[in-house]
């Protein structure tokens, strides 16, 4: 077997694209989608051609006020062609612009959920997937009592792992590479790949969660080198580039599980103090963790404006 397939066995794969050739060649079992990957995939005339439906059925609704509807409309339509390609779940994006306003990021993800019922999928297939704000994770455990499952995504500190597990959010998605980034910027990044910073904070939380019996599904992701990847063989799930999915599928060396549930007393906190308060002080308490959650909604938020200008030429 390739490391692809034996990675398969320890941990759900899970595909960080909307390129629908892509999910064929590597199979994975979920798929997730954000404004930055429907961009790269609206090149295509037949991705237009149905990009320009949804801005019809916007514009139909509301004349006056159509983009964030219509944008909304295509996450969706890309969600419905994609659940059809894999056995698992499907994760779509509230608005980034959204992440501190929790009563929005619930109306626009019971939108999103209503758009999926018309097309005939069950909400059973879709993680509504909301910032790992203090808002975005009360929105999440409104959304949960309702019946919708959430992916919290931008997840870089414990506390935000902690608290979207404690609001019962059924996965939390904890960046890799982005720590890694921040930490290679500082000149403070370890040449072993097991003490990765980033590799080390999924250790950390999964190991947590394990030792607080939290039942949240941990989602490692955005990966910069395969190196990352297996050293995180075992996690719950792992969300893959397709260019590192090729360099895994390309490979037979030997993937080994390295992470464990017993509990390493390295990593173990005690009992986590996820108030408002102390949430918000810990954020702000940590360079790296504030920086980067705050960068992350920027960059998505600057994409979904982006595929605004798109589609205003449709």
């Amino acid at each position: 077997m390739n490391q692809l397939e034996q990675l398969k066995q320890f941990s759900t794969v899970v595909a960080d694209t909307g390129d629908v050739t892509q999910i064929r060649d590597f199979k994975p079992t979920d798929v997730t989608t954000n404004p930055s990957l429907i961009l790269k995939a609206a090149q295509s005339g037949e991705t237009q051609t149905r990009m320009a439906a949804c801005v019809a059925a916007a514009k139909a609704q509301n004349p006056e006020d159509w983009q964030d509807d219509a944008i909304d409309r295509i996450a969706v339509d890309f969600g419905v062609s994609l659940s059809q390609l894999v056995p698992g779940y499907v994760s779509t994006e509230v608005n980034a612009r959204l992440s501190f306003d929790a009563d929005a990021m619930v109306r626009n993800g019971e939108k999103l959920m209503r758009y999926y019922q018309e097309h005939g999928v069950s909400p059973e297939r879709i993680l509504i997937k909301v910032a790992a704000t203090y808002e975005g994770i009360e929105a999440a455990r409104r959304l949960e009592a309702m019946g919708y499952k959430c992916n919290v995504t931008l997840v870089f500190h414990r506390i935000q792992a902690v608290a979207a597990a404690r609001a019962g959010a059924f996965l939390i998605s904890p960046f890799v590479g982005r720590i890694q980034d921040w930490y290679q910027k500082q000149g403070d990044l370890p040449a072993d790949p097991a003490l990765d910073p980033g590799v080390q904070s999924v250790k950390g939380i999964y190991q947590y969660f394990k030792q607080h019996q939290l039942k949240t599904v941990v989602m490692a992701a955005s990966f910069r080198s395969t190196d990352q990847v297996l050293q995180l063989a075992g996690c719950d799930r792992l969300t893959i580039s397709p260019a590192l999915l090729a360099q895994l599928a390309q490979s037979d060396a030997t993937v080994n599980k390295l992470m464990i549930e017993q509990v390493v007393q390295s990593f173990v906190d005690d009992d986590i103090d996820v108030s408002e308060a102390a949430f918000r002080w810990a954020l702000n308490d940590d360079p790296m963790s504030s920086e980067k959650l705050a960068e992350g909604i920027r960059l998505f938020y600057q994409d979904h404006q982006r595929l605004r200008e798109l589609i205003e030429t449709l």
